[in-house]
């Protein structure tokens, strides 16, 4: 239901839907979930703001981590599968994953990174903004992105961990990695993402959305395959805030010769699928209900949380599961906490 399709590839999309802001969220997989949920937490600084499981694989946890409130646009979740091998990063892949950071904050990641045996490269700079890369335990690529964090911006920093000067304020970009980039650019148009000013940098091509947080896409040509697994990502959500953008966005999409799902509850959203031309498996995300849906704000992440449907279950579920610790705030920022 999720497979491209060459049928009508090249007609227009209809008048054209609701453009997305940005990214909604990025998901990924893992390997040892303890060892996830101390690299994120702790490492990077991030809220755990659910606990729940991958709803088409129960077995599995599905670990969400994002600002204070889970604002969407900010939150990286994971498929901590342990017996998967190590994956590759390839065409038809989101390559990289970035996330902002405040200006004059990339001093304090690397020392952060020297202490705490982080695999990071030397700083790049891209479009005029200054990038870190380095990679999670399980060898994910991703970068910190130091830019300007407005007092409008609706991100809240989470400081358990962090201090607010350094604390990451969701996403900045994605990067796709595309062996014929002519559709999959067309299908960014479509759905709302224009070229940036100065669109090109080396052998990428930028796309902008309309929001403020998540607003980038980067599109490089690249023509080595991947192959999925520990490591690499499983899916970019893009935002359709409402039913209403979500269903005009999917019948765009369509148009275009795509294969969309059905709509599906995911609980504190509602998704559609599909995978763009080139493989990139691509998810629409409406912004509520949200993660304070069903618990407490200030607890977040707390607990096991259950979708509806899985509740009978839980004795099962939770049989099956790793034991976990969500590691807990040190003494230097705790106060901090924008609970």
């Amino acid at each position: 239901m999720t497979d491209a399709t060459d049928d009508g590839a090249d007609r227009p999309a209809s008048d054209g839907p609701t453009p997305t802001p940005g990214i909604h969220h990025v998901t990924c997989v893992a390997g040892d979930p303890q060892r996830n949920l101390d690299f994120w937490v702790e490492t990077l600084g991030l809220r755990l703001v659910k606990r729940s499981i991958n709803q088409d694989d129960p077995g599995t946890y599905h670990f969400f981590y994002g600002d204070a409130e889970g604002t969407p646009g900010t939150s990286m979740t994971f498929f901590p599968w342990t017996d998967l091998p190590e994956g590759e990063v390839g065409s038809g892949q989101v390559s990289r994953t970035a996330f902002r950071v405040p200006e004059r904050s990339l001093d304090y990641w690397e020392e952060r990174f020297d202490e705490r045996g982080v695999d990071y490269d030397a700083r790049e700079e891209r479009f005029g903004e200054t990038v870190l890369p380095f990679r999670d335990p399980d060898g994910l690529p991703v970068e910190l992105v130091a830019v300007e964090i407005p007092d409008d911006d609706p991100t809240t920093a989470w400081t358990a961990h962090v201090p607010e000067s350094a604390a990451i304020r969701g996403f900045h970009s994605v990067t796709l990695w595309i062996d014929e980039p002519e559709r999959t650019e067309r299908l960014l148009r479509t759905m709302g993402l224009t070229e940036a000013d100065a669109s090109t940098d080396g052998d990428r091509t930028r796309f902008e959305a309309g929001g403020s947080v998540g607003k980038y896409v980067d599109v490089v040509e690249v023509d080595r395959r991947g192959r999925s697994g520990r490591g690499t990502v499983h899916h970019v959500a893009f935002q359709t805030p409402t039913d209403d953008d979500q269903s005009g966005m999917r019948d765009a999409v369509a148009s275009m010769g795509l294969r969309p799902t059905q709509q599906i509850d995911r609980h504190w959203f509602r998704s559609v699928y599909f995978r763009e031309f080139a493989g990139v498996l691509f998810e629409l995300a409406t912004s509520d209900p949200g993660y304070a849906s069903d618990e407490p704000l200030d607890a977040l992440g707390e607990r096991l949380v259950l979708p509806g449907r899985f509740e009978d279950r839980r004795d099962e579920i939770e049989s099956g599961l790793a034991d976990v610790t969500v590691p807990r705030a040190d003494g230097e920022f705790a106060a901090n906490r924008a609970d």
